[in-house]
């Protein structure tokens, strides 16, 4: 399996990620939102776009989509319910189905609202397992709950990305990495880890940018370190009505509150 994260450098700072097997030259563009960049790297590397997968709804995920399709006849595969909501789609996605890409090439789908009610992941099983996550996590951060609900996006983490294996890569929508790790220091100033990696990050090229796996964003994700006594003591301070021991969905959806305004 071939796996190429495009950045796009528009104003959303997007990533789209094409998926290829070796043997075939099949390919499947995921959220191609840059449609002239993904058609370039098709035609360089000689891969024929048979799919298209969107992660969720939003225009800056789908917006690629019919250029796409105009250039190449890919099937685009969507969310389940997303009747209404992405125009022109040929199949649904829903938990547990497996997209086969050429011969080498396997997705898993997994549920994983929270960001948007439909929204879903893409789970690869090869030496690492690496997740193509759309909006509903970002390095060393999660994606906003503005057209979704934090208390499930909070049940996605806690069910489907925490139990995932410390080595499993990150591919998210978005590039916000320096941004997200302000955030993580503002909740928790001793963060060694974060602090460490907040200079080189912040000066990184978008286009060679930080693949961060699960192991490492546990340790700078504030999203995923929900006991950290800097965590609650600080998230205290801005919600005196925090109970002494906080459960960590009251924790996620606190914080999750924050970050909106921050």
């Amino acid at each position: 399996m071939i796996i190429e994260q495009i950045w796009t450098g528009n104003n959303g700072r997007n990533f789209f990620y094409m998926v290829a097997c070796e043997e075939t030259g099949e390919a499947a563009a995921i959220d191609p939102i840059d449609p002239a960049r993904c058609l370039a790297l098709a035609k360089e590397r000689g891969w024929e776009i048979t799919q298209l997968i969107n992660t969720h709804e939003h225009g800056d995920h789908i917006g690629g989509n019919e250029q796409v399709v105009a250039a190449t006849g890919a099937r685009v595969l969507a969310p389940a319910n997303s009747s209404g909501r992405i125009p022109k789609f040929d199949a649904e996605l829903s938990e547990g189905d497996r997209v086969k890409i050429g011969k080498t090439a396997e997705l898993e789908v997994l549920f994983t609202p929270g960001h948007t009610p439909i929204h879903i992941s893409l789970l690869g099983h090869t030496d690492r397992p690496h997740l193509f996550c759309g909006d509903t996590m970002f390095n060393a951060g999660v994606g906003n709950c503005n057209s979704g609900d934090p208390e499930t996006l909070y049940a996605t983490f806690a069910t489907k990305i925490a139990p995932m294996s410390d080595d499993t890569l990150i591919y998210p929508g978005h590039e916000y990495l320096a941004n997200n790790l302000g955030f993580t220091l503002d909740r928790e100033p001793d963060n060694a880890k974060a602090k460490e990696l907040q200079a080189p990050t912040a000066a990184q090229d978008p286009d060679h940018a930080l693949i961060t796996d699960l192991g490492l964003e546990r340790q700078i994700n504030t999203f995923l370190r929900l006991d950290s006594a800097s965590v609650i003591e600080r998230l205290r301070a801005k919600f005196d009505d925090l109970p002494a021991n906080p459960d960590a969905k009251t924790v996620f959806v606190r914080l999750r509150s924050l970050r909106n305004s921050w």
